[in-house]
């Protein structure tokens, strides 16, 4: 099986929480190949830069950027599937359908649709809505 984290997923994961054990208990159990993708690196990465940015530079910043560099480390052990040319076409495409489906996820879908790869994410009331799109929770 071939999964790729959305950022809900990777993030509980990086966290190593009890749902991230569990999580990590069920990739090993169905022997799944898991990857990231570019987008969800992305909003993961924002996210950490964002809480720098709205903290005062020195020692309020000390825990954002030690979140921001177990992120890295974390995405530093997955293979990243890019957004190419194969995944761009297909978001085009998806959009041209109107689904009322953010950008960010839309591409994400798209990239998991490329690679004929099943989501791991908790908003399964978006991505259901996508043509063509495997999608699981496996936090809940």
């Amino acid at each position: 099986m071939f999964v790729v984290l959305d950022t809900n997923h990777f993030r509980e994961l990086r966290e190593r929480s009890e749902v991230g054990l569990r999580l990590q208990s069920r990739i090993d159990a169905n022997r799944a190949e898991t990857f990231s993708c570019i987008v969800a690196a992305e909003e993961s990465l924002n996210g950490w830069i964002g809480f720098l940015r709205r903290h005062r530079a020195g020692l309020d910043q000390l825990s954002g950027y030690e979140r921001l560099h177990a992120c890295l480390d974390s995405l530093h052990k997955l293979t990243i599937l890019p957004f190419d040319r194969e995944a761009a076409l297909i978001f085009h495409s998806l959009e041209r359908q109107r689904l009322r489906v953010g950008a960010m996820d839309l591409k994400i879908a798209s990239i998991c649709i490329a690679h004929d790869a099943t989501l791991l994410s908790r908003n399964l009331v978006d991505f259901e809505k996508v043509p063509g799109l495997r999608v699981e929770n496996w936090l809940d």
